[in-house]
């Protein structure tokens, strides 16, 4: 029997095409840095903008590997294509406008092509790389699975607040409400940042969608792209493959997906930004979604909203669902540990880059490599931290109404520090300090 091949798939990303994405988005950069990730398989993203799709033409050719495309100028990268992309519709229903995004995959070039052709006739596909389409979910559905049956449509970060399918502002309470007839054709759902497996376990009604992660990355740098990911366990890699593993919700071939904490998201808890407010689901409940400063509207959470639609208890796992893990992007971990803002510093990618050259990879650093191993080449504290992660062992304080949540490490050393006699200790319950 051939040994399986592993996947580790990002496929929701966006291009230079689309607003408020790096400009350096392009097909070297972002194989580039998935291969020093640990993705082999990336969406290009974006397909139906027309100066992208051109691009994608030129700098993509044809692999062994059924529906996929490798990097035209590095034929030896280990990185493949499969081409994708977001698109936004709007609509109203029974006078409520919704507006709902959807992750699109398509076996080829040329059906990209043809999806493109028929989009184009209910928005400016030039204007964005994720259009806005004024037509509905189901009518969209329609147009993709009648150029070609192998074509998938995925609601997009589900529980976002804004432009979701479970959206608080403009979703619906369930998926036959937004896609109507078409949701024989949904066989998936993006979990988003702010959620993961277990909050979606909770409605009874998701049992039939298998759950995937992807990046929705704007940028190609490793704390954005594959911060978010799928592992998968197939007999030859093809799109085929790929996205029959995923419809068919196969645990034996969609192994698990990756997590970051959904409390790290940017909508995870109820919240006013410029207030600086963030609660739990009953305490925003208690307060009537009104923020206590100003007395606005609060942004519900996803918690919050999960809260509201579910018939399960915290903690329920459905028979045979596939599993998952969470992780931080290592670049963030190192960052928190050595006390930086931002993870683009030079201090930061310095033990970066010593990890990547010792074990190959990101995920292989996160998800495989030993403590010792890691702490002879770049010391103890970024070693323990990584572990932490890899077993669950940290905290994370919400985020909350587009503010990112924070990871705290060694809680629980400060602790224990605190309480412990201080025998000339302040040095190191300075260390320890710098490190939460």
């Amino acid at each position: 029997m051939d040994k399986p091949v592993k996947i580790i798939a990002d496929l929701h990303i966006h291009s230079r095409f689309s607003r408020a994405t790096s400009e350096r988005m392009d097909i070297e950069e972002i194989a580039r840095f998935a291969q020093m990730k640990g993705l082999n398989l990336v969406g290009t993203g974006d397909f139906t903008h027309p100066k992208w799709l051109e691009e994608l033409g030129r700098k993509l050719t044809k692999t062994a590997e059924e529906g996929l495309y490798g990097p035209a100028e590095n034929p030896r990268s280990p990185v493949r294509f499969m081409v994708s992309g977001e698109v936004s519709t709007f609509f109203k229903v029974n006078g409520d406008l919704k507006k709902v995004h959807h992750v699109v995959l398509t076996p080829s070039l040329e059906t990209a092509t043809q999806i493109s052709d028929r989009l184009g006739r209910y928005g400016d596909l030039s204007s964005d790389g994720r259009p806005l389409l004024n037509m509905t979910a189901a009518h969209l559905v329609d147009e993709i699975i009648e150029v070609s049956p192998d074509n998938m449509v995925i609601p997009a970060h589900a529980w976002t607040p804004w432009f979701s399918i479970f959206g608080a502002f403009s979703g619906f309470d369930r998926v036959e409400d937004c896609y109507q007839d078409m949701t024989k054709h949904i066989k998936a759902l993006e979990t988003g940042l702010s959620s993961d497996p277990p909050m979606n376990w909770r409605l009874s009604a998701l049992d039939r969608f298998n759950l995937v992660s992807n990046s929705d990355s704007h940028s190609f740098w490793p704390w954005r792209i594959g911060r978010e990911a799928n592992v998968l366990e197939v007999t030859r890699l093809s799109y085929h493959e790929v996205v029959d593993a995923i419809s068919k919700k196969d645990a034996r071939r969609f192994r698990f997906t990756i997590e970051t904490d959904p409390a790290y998201g940017k909508y995870h808890w109820t919240g006013h930004r410029n207030c600086q407010i963030s609660l739990s689901p009953e305490k925003a409940i208690e307060l009537g979604n009104r923020c206590p400063i100003c007395g606005r509207s609060l942004t519900k959470g996803v918690d919050q909203r999960v809260e509201e639609l579910a018939d399960r208890p915290k903690g329920f796992r459905p028979h045979g669902a596939p599993d998952y893990v969470r992780l931080l992007p290592l670049s963030e971990i190192i960052a928190t540990v050595l006390g930086v803002e931002y993870p683009n510093v030079k201090k930061v990618w310095e033990v970066y880059d010593t990890l990547i050259s010792k074990f190959g990879n990101e995920f292989t650093v996160l998800m495989d490599a030993e403590l010792e191993e890691m702490t002879s080449c770049i010391g103890a504290e970024v070693a323990d931290a990584v572990i932490r992660v890899r077993h669950g062992r940290i905290r994370v304080v919400p985020g909350y109404d587009g503010v990112y949540g924070q990871p705290i490490f060694f809680e629980d050393l400060i602790k224990k520090e605190a309480k412990a006699p201080q025998k000339g200790g302040r040095t190191e319950q300075k260390r320890l300090s710098e490190y939460a």
